[in-house]
């Protein structure tokens, strides 16, 4: 700018000296022209143009205007997207004009200068909300002055997000024990997946995928909660049926489009001691008697048979010990703890009975222990038919046993019966008879009483001359009345009630002239 500098500056009268007379301002003014005057005493005069260029310094600091700024962008916005103009101005001249401009390193942001004055904020590298959801933008311009003069300014950019992070599960598998007799619907345990989205893109849904165990579909057995992942049984378990079983189980969030992943979850089914041991061996039958044979001659350890049993139970359940419960001479048998062999202990001699009986007790080793009982019928006997007409008898017997315990629950029943019946018929007697005195007492029927037409003779002799005959109607509350027949006076009167009694009386007058017309005639 050109100014003619008459207040800026001051020339010596004199001397001709030319100073300032305030500051001059290279971006106000930067060129000055005086015009100078010389003039003498003697009236002569001459004049001249005194120029005046004002040279710049560093001064002025770069200014940054902000034009435009999305205050948010998607985490899937491509590289190049612009996201900020600003405009950058520095009244100062020459190199001491010039800007340059940058940013906070490490982040996915470059600048651009579209123009000398203008430049823009564009997305550099791909976005990812999940590993940063905010950015802090530092820009700085400075002047190529010297000394560089700068100015800064701070932007905020939230990056918003879009789901692109399926659910992830804290196991790549899962396995959990179950007690088998377990209840329907006993909680097992909870899966967890997580997802790094953010809000609805994060909201975790657990679905059971569709399979089957053994034929059935895996939803008879497990359910799973939608929301939280708790599994849960949905019928009780048997160890002997199914030891273990697989299904697997999506996570999915509520995404648009949704995102899963799923998981494989393994159930273990544990034992518990809830089967008795099974004996293979001897058969026990009720039709007939099975009897092992030990000779006389048999000597100590002679091996009588051997009980086999098995449980369906496994591990220390399934271990079983063979004990001799009741014998009926002990002191000849003894069982393998272990291996359940009957052998005898000592020299069997002439005055061993020819029929033994042994009950061997089978029990497992759970807790608590269950047990199997046996019976096993022996016969300490040379030859086979002593051996027959020995447990003939006992067969005989041992069916007499049977009928009688049969008729004795039979008996028991019939009594049981007949009890039964006679209480129910006294009740029902009771509470007829109940009845029908309530209805007599609560009843108030009025009293019509009735006149016969006539009178007949009967002819008696005694002190009535007379017999008459009398028909009485009476209510029902004439249970608590007093009915008595009086001859005071010559007058028949039954009294029912005192209240009647003017009643009877007038049927007695009655009856009294009809007796003399009869007698008159």
């Amino acid at each position: 700018t050109e100014e003619t500098g008459q207040n800026m500056f001051i020339i010596d009268q004199h001397s001709g000296e030319v100073t300032l007379n305030g500051l001059v301002d290279f971006e106000k003014s930067n060129h000055y022209e005086l015009d100078i005057q010389a003039k003498d005493q003697g009236g002569l005069s001459d004049s001249c143009k005194l120029i005046i260029d004002v040279l710049d310094i560093n001064d002025n600091k770069p200014v940054i205007s902000l034009l435009s700024m999305s205050n948010s962008v998607s985490e899937d916005s491509t590289p190049g997207t612009v996201v900020a103009m600003m405009k950058v101005d520095d009244a100062d001249s020459g190199v001491n004009g010039q800007i340059h401009c940058i940013i906070n390193d490490n982040i996915p942001f470059g600048l651009t200068s579209p123009s000398s004055n203008f430049i823009s904020l564009r997305i550099e590298q791909q976005l990812d909300r999940e590993r940063d959801a905010e950015y802090n933008i530092s820009v700085t311009c400075s002047d190529q002055g010297v000394p560089a003069l700068s100015s800064s300014t701070s932007l905020s950019l939230q990056i918003s997000d879009v789901n692109d992070n399926p659910p992830v599960f804290e196991k790549s598998h899962y396995e959990a024990y179950v007690l088998e007799n377990n209840t329907p619907g006993f909680s097992i345990f909870t899966i967890k997946a997580s997802d790094a989205d953010w809000n609805q893109n994060a909201r975790v849904s657990y679905i059971l995928e569709d399979s089957t165990v053994n034929g059935v579909s895996v939803s008879s057995y497990v359910s799973v909660d939608p929301d939280s992942g708790l599994i849960t049984a949905v019928r009780s378990f048997d160890y002997e049926q199914l030891k273990d079983f697989h299904f697997r189980v999506k996570a999915q969030d509520g995404g648009s489009p949704p995102l899963g992943s799923n998981v494989t979850v393994k159930i273990i089914i544990q034992d518990q001691n809830d089967n008795a041991p099974q004996v293979l061996y001897p058969v026990q039958t009720g039709a007939s008697v099975v009897a092992e044979i030990v000779p006389r001659a048999a000597d100590v350890g002679y091996l009588v048979t051997k009980v086999v049993a098995v449980d369906v139970d496994s591990g220390q359940n399934a271990w079983l010990s063979y004990k001799l419960q009741k014998a009926t001479d002990r002191a000849l048998f003894e069982v393998g703890l272990q291996n359940g062999e009957i052998r005898t202990v000592r020299q069997v001699t002439d005055k061993d009975a020819v029929k033994q009986k042994l009950t061997v007790v089978v029990e497992d080793n759970g807790q608590p222990s269950r047990t199997a009982v046996v019976s096993i019928n022996v016969a300490v006997a040379d030859s086979f038919p002593e051996v027959l007409s020995e447990f003939t008898d006992f067969t005989h017997e041992k069916q007499y046993d049977d009928n009688l315990t049969f008729y004795l629950v039979l008996a028991l029943a019939a009594v049981s019966f007949l009890f039964i019946t006679c209480v129910v018929v006294i009740i029902s007697v009771k509470i007829y008879r109940w009845r029908q005195s309530r209805f007599l007492y609560q009843s108030n029927l009025p009293v019509i009483p009735y006149y016969p037409p006539h009178y007949a003779d009967t002819g008696v002799t005694g002190t009535l001359p007379h017999g008459y005959n009398y028909e009485v109607c009476m209510t029902t509350d004439s249970r608590k009345s007093d009915c008595m027949f009086s001859t005071l006076g010559g007058q028949k009167v039954l009294v029912v009630d005192p209240s009647f009694t003017e009643t009877m009386q007038r049927a007695n007058k009655e009856n009294n002239g009809l007796e003399s017309e009869y007698s008159t005639s």
